[in-house]
Parts: C-alpha cells; sequence; structure tokens
C-alpha cells in the first residue's frame, strides 16, 4: 500500500542471518551515530521525525528519551515486547521475521539516552521469537555491535532478553518492570514515571517493539524523510492487523491516515458478508460503524470521533455476528487477566461479566447495560492502570452504535 518501513525486511532476508542484515545497510545507522552524532543530536533527530510510540498510547518518541536523556547517572532502555492484546501479534512478526531490527533500534535509543543496558521483555509464548531475538544479540556481540567500546567509540551497552511471565497486565511499563525485577507483575503507581524511576529505581525508557523497530530507518533516511509518510501529526507508516470477517485476514503496513476502508478492501480482500462494525484497536478499543469507513487511521482523526488507534488491530464484523456475544468475550477477557491489586478492577470486571450474562440471558436489559455503563466509567476513573480503564471504550461505543441490540427484550 506504500513504501514499507519496518516490514521492509520480511521475506526478502534470512532473518537469522546477521550478515543478510548487514547487506541490505543493516546497522549503517548505528555506525553514522557512533562515528559523527552526540546523544543529543539522536534525541532531536527522533524529536523532528514525529515519531509517536506505536504501542497504543501515541506518546511522542523523542520527547519520551529527552525527559531521560538529561537526567545523570545509571540508566536502562526497556522493550515492551509482551503482546497480550487479543488480535494482535505485529511484534511477533518483526522479532521473527527481522529482530535485527529491532536491536539496531535499541543501541542507538541506549546511546541516545545514555543507557548501560537494555532489556528486551518478550512474552513467553512467543518461543520463536525469543530464539531468534537471542541469536541476533549473540551475533550482534561478535560484529561488535553489542558489548565493550562499541566500533571503537567507546560507548558500551549490553542487551538482555527476559521471558514474559504470561500476564497480560505486564503490558503496562510498570508491570513490566517489576516483572524483569523479579516481582509480582502488578502496576506502579505514577507518578514517578519510569522515565525518572523505573527499572532498580533508575531512570528507565520503555518502548514498544514496532517504535524501536522505526529508529534505525529514521536515523539512516533522515527525519524529513520519515515525514514524507502519513500525516502531519501522525508521521510513517502504521501494521494494521485484519481479522475477523474478511477474506484475506493479515498483517499489512500502510500509510498512517489510509482509511479502514482502503486497508479491508486492497489489503485484507474485502468483508465477508455485509459489513456491521469494526473493532478498531483490539480489546480496549471502540466499535466503529460504515459511517467511520473513510475515516483516516491516525491518532488525531480516531481522537476527534470517540476512537483510537491503539495495537492496530482491526476486528471486522459482519451483519450475522451477535454485539453482546462479542462484548461478553471482550469483558470476559479483561476480568480474566485482571491483576487484582486495586478494588475497582478487581471487583468491577467480575461485576460487568454478571451484568453482561444477565443481558444476553434477557433480564432487565436497559437496566443492566445501563449499569454496566455507569460501572465501567466508575472504573475508568478510579482503576490504578489502563487494564481497569479498558472496558469504558468498548462497552460506551457497543451502546453508542448497537443500543437497541444491545438492550432488545
Amino acid at each position: 500500500m506504500s513504501e514499507a518501513i519496518v516490514l521492509k525486511n520480511l521475506g526478502v532476508i534470512d532473518p537469522e542471518s546477521i550478515d543478510a542484515y548487514i547487506g541490505v545497510n543493516g546497522y549503517a545507522a548505528l555506525k553514522k551515530v557512533l562515528s559523527g552524532m552526540k546523544s543529543n543530536d539522536v534525541v532531536d533527530e527522533i524529536k523532528k521525525s514525529g515519531l509517536r510510540g506505536r504501542g497504543g498510547a501515541g506518546f511522542p518518541t523523542g520527547l519520551k528519551w529527552d525527559f531521560t536523556a538529561i537526567l545523570e547517572g545509571e540508566k536502562y532502555i526497556v522493550c515492551n515486547a509482551d503482546e497480550g492484546e487479543p488480535g494482535t501479534y505485529k511484534d511477533r512478526y518483526i522479532m521473527e521475521g527481522d529482530p535485527h531490527k529491532l536491536i539496531e533500534g535499541m543501541i542507538i535509543a541506549g546511546y541516545a539516552i545514555g543507557a548501560v543496558k537494555g532489556y528486551i521483555y518478550i512474552r513467553g509464548e512467543y518461543n520463536l521469537s525469543i530464539k531468534r531475538v537471542k541469536k541476533a544479540i549473540e551475533d550482534a556481540k561478535k560484529k561488535g555491535f553489542l558489548g565493550e567500546n562499541i566500533l571503537n567509540s567507546g560507548f558500551s551497552f549490553t542487551l538482555e532478553v527476559k521471558r514474559g511471565a504470561g500476564a497480560y497486565v505486564c503490558g503496562e511499563e510498570t508491570s513490566l518492570i517489576n516483572s524483569i525485577e523479579s516481582k509480582r507483575g502488578y502496576p506502579r503507581i505514577k507518578p514517578p514515571f519510569p522515565g525518572v524511576e523505573g527499572l532498580w529505581q533508575k531512570p528507565t525508557v520503555v518502548n514498544n517493539v514496532e517504535t524501536l523497530a522505526n529508529v534505525a530507518p529514521i536515523i539512516l533516511n533522515g527525519a524529513n524523510w520519515f515525514k514524507g509518510f502519513g500525516t502531519t501529526d501522525s508521521p510513517g507508516t502504521k501494521i494494521f492487523m485484519v481479522f475477523g470477517d474478511v477474506n484475506k485476514p493479515g498483517i499489512v503496513e500502510a500509510e498512517m491516515g489510509t482509511s479502514m476502508k482502503k486497508i479491508i478492501e486492497e489489503s485484507a480482500g474485502g468483508v465477508k458478508g455485509e459489513f456491521k462494525a469494526a473493532l478498531i484497536g483490539g480489546a480496549a478499543g471502540s466499535f466503529v460503524t460504515s459511517d467511520m469507513m473513510d475515516i483516516p487511521l491516525d491518532y488525531k482523526s480516531l481522537i476527534g470521533k470517540g476512537a483510537v488507534l491503539g495495537s492496530g488491530a482491526i476486528l471486522v464484523i459482519n451483519k450475522e455476528k451477535d454485539m453482546k456475544g462479542i462484548l461478553k468475550n471482550i469483558i470476559e477477557f479483561f476480568e480474566h487477566e485482571s491483576c487484582g491489586q486495586c478494588f475497582p478492577c478487581r471487583l468491577g470486571c467480575k461485576m460487568l461479566d454478571e451484568l453482561m450474562g444477565k443481558c444476553i440471558n434477557g433480564e432487565d436489559q436497559k437496566e443492566n447495560f445501563e449499569k454496566m455503563r455507569q460501572l465501567s466509567l466508575a472504573m475508568k476513573e478510579s482503576s490504578l492502570c489502563a487494564l481497569g480503564q479498558s472496558p469504558y471504550m468498548p462497552i460506551e461505543s457497543a451502546y453508542k452504535y448497537f443500543k437497541s441490540e444491545l438492550t432488545a427484550s
């Protein structure tokens, strides 16, 4: 659909060969950084590019780096590869198909913020990702791209893989940090944010796999080149996963601002049956209807319509599907994955599941669904982390577009 940035090498090079990666300009960005750029030059280039976090929040990456780069002392860079959102597998795709692009991005990020070490926290079930990333790290060490005095630059940096502990909540950055420290994966109260006090109470930058995979191309080609893709507010490309009622479910990298209609029709082979709705952004996302098919998929446009880009997952739903059953499935996921640390989420998810069950059974549907709306709003306002805050959006957007179906007696 456009020139690929993150997925450019997938299917083209052998992911287990560092020489194959070097053959397509791999590690050229790192050489450029270490041979002539100061750490603040790297931060400024990422800021200028407008790269935003691809994990879901969309926070400006360069600004996040800048907060930590100005601090003194021991610092860390952490890659969040704990991909637990239903229907989301883009990070797995990158790690299995082009692990060195992630490694190079992390080394550059480490140099930019002055980190001494990096950790890649990978979902425990991603065995092939873990295998290939570990091999990539070892091969990078042998080539002199990792370790002491990298490329005789005076910069030293090491990487370590941490296997995820199996909890969806560990995708939340402070839970992930606790898990790396061998603690229970509970979210921390913020502030302080990880950029100031993270891993072992040291300043820590946490970035997503897709975010870090954009770093080397930006440094190599320049911020202005990157801004030639996407929109003014959301430069670059985004990886989308399209599944559900489509003819060719799969993964595609498209420019930010591409319409959902174009992605579904050109990349996923069109809708299987008659389009009813789509859930954009994963389980924590929003339902949209056909009147939003032409809305650009970027951060600003979707927020203006009460939706979110999230991880880039797009679940397509045709008119044969029951919205009550879909919503019940989403709520059950959050109930199952709640860590139980905070009261609003621990009790709220269970109550939402019970109320949704009553609606499905035809018990006071209008009254019970209204209770769900009020409860999910209370959870959004009072839960400690994003997990407890998440049910609000799918519940409220489902009610907005499918009120009659959800509350029919």
